[in-house]
């Protein structure tokens, strides 16, 4: 069996990963000019479902290496005011694994057959029931079944599925990082939880590494290279719906609606890597109807796209790949056909994705209260 993967975020890799180890021959298409032409360094908390999704994906012989550069995740999520004094809670504590966005990639990349700069254009269903994927700049590629990993504005949702699209809420954030020092010792009570400005919200987390995780990767697996990156806080600020920024940097956006603030808090955000801080918006893709059964698929945001007040994003899209991937390795060993192993992945997938939508746009209010939710 051979797969094409389009999109190089951690659901597609995982999924290549978990195929590569089960025998399957896979391919990763990334439209991006390079692997790191984009900054995708971010702390996430993954939930057990998410992790163990990780490392059933990946070999087990890396399992040591993961567990050396996570930490774990226990938070009050209260809510404080921009003096950091506490004035509520968000609701119960949230536990998990805390893992670098930008390393996870890294350890799932190593290995992969990756092709960069590949934007898919569009794809054919042949009659021997193949798929061919077509790529700008590049010759096609084909394979039995095409998986389209590639995001809130997925190409392979817009061909399969063009009825499901993105919704945007409105809601914009900023999001950043700055080297965790002895400065900012007295924000960790802080961090997990939410601070509460003049229609505004921050949050902070803190990522910190049992063992660099440069260093981790050459003492337990020396085939795998990770970034050589240190401790950090990791700030989001969520604006207000549709808010002008009047052409602010990143940073200046979020300094400009912090007048008054604890001077820790302005001092965390005026030392933040400005080449690693950004302005998105929050989009969610909700899976509507189901397509014709075929040999084309989808993963992650390209069908589910979550709010990420949810904290339920990249967990979803792992436990995308990690089921995908057990039903593929099914029909590789010949216990159902291929179309059927899609179907199963699709019924379930669509049945919890829906509810990791739901249950992340239910939460967005707590910290944007007039976003756009219909």
């Amino acid at each position: 069996m051979r797969v094409s993967v389009v999109g190089a975020g951690l659901g597609g890799l995982a999924l290549a990963q978990g195929l590569r180890g089960a025998g399957i021959e896979a391919e990763v298409f990334e439209r991006d000019p390079g692997i790191v032409a984009r900054f995708q360094g971010y702390r996430l908390v993954l939930d057990p479902i998410g992790f163990q999704a990780v490392r059933d994906c990946i070999p087990p012989r890396w399992h040591p290496l993961l567990d050396e550069i996570v930490m774990p995740a226990s938070a009050e999520q209260l809510i404080l005011d921009p003096q950091l004094n506490e004035i509520g809670k968000l609701g119960a504590g949230r536990t998990g694994i805390v893992v670098d966005r930008q390393v996870l990639r890294h350890l799932l990349l190593t290995g992969l057959t990756v092709h960069s700069d590949a934007m898919l254009t569009g794809y054919d269903v042949l009659s021997d029931g193949n798929v061919t994927a077509r790529f700008a700049g590049r010759g096609p590629a084909t394979a039995d079944l095409l998986v389209g990993a590639d995001g809130v504005n997925s190409a392979v949702r817009e061909a399969l599925s063009p009825q499901t699209t993105p919704t945007d809420t409105g809601v914009r954030f900023v999001i950043g990082r700055t080297p965790l020092t002895d400065e900012f010792a007295s924000l960790s009570k802080a961090f997990g939880c939410k601070i509460a400005g003049d229609g505004v919200s921050l949050l902070l987390g803190a990522m910190r590494f049992r063992t660099p995780p440069k260093q981790a990767a050459e003492q337990l697996a020396p085939e795998v290279t990770l970034p050589d990156i240190g401790d950090y806080v990791r700030w989001a600020m969520i604006l207000p719906p549709n808010g002008s920024l009047h052409d602010l940097t990143a940073q200046d956006a979020v300094l400009s609606r912090m007048e008054g603030w604890n001077p820790a808090l302005r001092a965390l955000i005026e030392q933040a890597d400005p080449d690693n801080s950004t302005l998105l918006s929050i989009r969610v893709v909700k899976p509507g109807e189901r397509w014709a059964p075929g040999p084309v698929t989808l993963l992650g945001d390209a069908i589910h796209a979550t709010s990420p007040t949810g904290g339920n994003g990249a967990n979803t899209a792992l436990r995308d790949a990690d089921l995908l991937r057990r039903c593929l390795a099914e029909a590789n060993e010949g216990r159902q056909d291929l179309l059927t192993a899609v179907d199963d992945y699709e019924r379930q997938m669509f049945e919890y994705g829906t509810e990791a939508v739901r249950s992340s746009l239910e939460k967005l209010p707590a910290f944007a209260p007039e976003a756009k939710l219909s």
